[in-house]
């Protein structure tokens, strides 16, 4: 049974800023403790906004719900759903979630690690280059794009969104010419767009072969992304800020996207997230789990489709400092293998 909750908080500087605003990722390392003495840590992340927020909710609400219940993942995430509803289902909520779930699979896994544990289907998945970089000038980003070529990655992303349709052009242009006609190229739009600023900017862009669209619009415009998929010919990815299964679930049969990608803390943990993952499987939609690599390498290496996991440059896990021991996964080349160790949270 969860005896205590605690919670530390970190704030871990970027080696490249995700922009002016996004300097650090913000991280709170949730331990539970057992009556046995048995420990686990999970975390919970975000890049921005609601730290404090999301300590408080963990270190009051959560706390007090959770101890006494069974260290059981898909137990205590349905019992702590149920009691935190009032608050709502997504935001702060899964994000503190998320916490709790990831280190109640710390003691699940014990030694092991969670690919072992979840039963890996592949021995490797691609990789792809990765970049939060709508703020970089175009020699900075073609220079980013040529790290990734270099590097021999089979695909790679970059943000499009800015204030003249001209400028992403540009830039994707620039980009493709970089890396290639051979190497998959994604935009990432982050909700920037509206219906007719992503009808007309995609029609400009589709000559650069687009592997696809991201975040194209609000991410809770269903009606929106139904009509801009079936008006378009590149695919929809979304997913990075839809938290709940009834989320995906809407996606899925309105026929709103083409990939689904949920980010394994936003939508509140390992157990939420093979249950959207189980669902998209159903549909016959693939997976691509959202940054966080080396829980969604893991993750992606368990999955019934086979997916590419993303690569963010320099701001993995590993490159913040937030794991200790062996990393659970290694890149090599343009793929990505699990090393069989477990995940171990750096002491924060």
């Amino acid at each position: 049974m969860i005896k205590d909750l605690s919670v530390v908080a970190r704030s871990v500087p970027l080696a490249r800023p995700w922009g002016a605003d996004v300097p650090c990722n913000h991280v709170l390392f949730v331990t539970l403790t057992l009556d046995d003495g048995r420990s686990g840590t999970g975390i919970s992340w975000t890049p921005q906004i609601g730290l404090h927020a999301v300590k408080a909710l963990l270190e009051h609400d959560v706390r007090d719900a959770v101890i006494g219940l069974p260290a059981h993942p898909g137990v205590v995430w349905d019992r702590l759903s149920a009691h935190l509803a009032e608050a709502g289902r997504a935001g702060i909520v899964p994000i503190a979630m998320a916490g709790v779930d990831l280190a109640l699979w710390d003691l699940e896994c014990g030694d092991r690690s969670l690919v072992d544990v979840l039963g890996a289907r592949r021995d490797a998945v691609p990789v792809y280059g990765s970049g939060i970089n709508l703020h970089y000038p175009l020699d900075e980003l073609t220079a980013q794009a040529g790290r990734w070529a270099a590097a021999g990655y089979p695909a790679v992303k970059v943000k499009v969104g800015r204030p003249s349709l001209a400028e992403d052009v540009a830039r994707v242009a620039a980009v493709r010419e970089v890396v290639g006609p051979g190497t998959a190229l994604m935009i990432d739009a982050n909700q920037r767009w509206d219906l007719h600023r992503a009808r007309t900017a995609l029609r400009a862009l589709e000559r650069f072969d687009v592997f696809w669209i991201e975040e194209p619009l609000p991410a809770d415009d269903l009606a929106a992304h139904v009509e801009l998929r079936r008006g378009i010919g590149t695919p929809v990815a979304v997913g990075e800020n839809v938290a709940t299964t009834y989320g995906f679930r809407d996606l899925l049969t309105a026929g709103a996207c083409d990939v689904v990608q949920p980010n394994v803390v936003r939508v509140g943990g390992i157990t939420p997230f093979l249950r959207i993952a189980e669902l998209a499987r159903v549909f016959g939609v693939p997976v691509y789990p959202h940054l966080l690599t080396e829980l969604s390498g893991q993750l992606a290496l368990a999955l019934q489709h086979p997916a590419m996991v993303e690569v963010p440059e320099d701001a993995t896990l590993t490159d913040l400092g937030l794991l200790a021991g062996p990393p659970p996964v290694e890149i090599a080349g343009a793929e990505l293998r699990a090393t069989g160790a477990p995940t171990r949270w750096a002491a924060p």
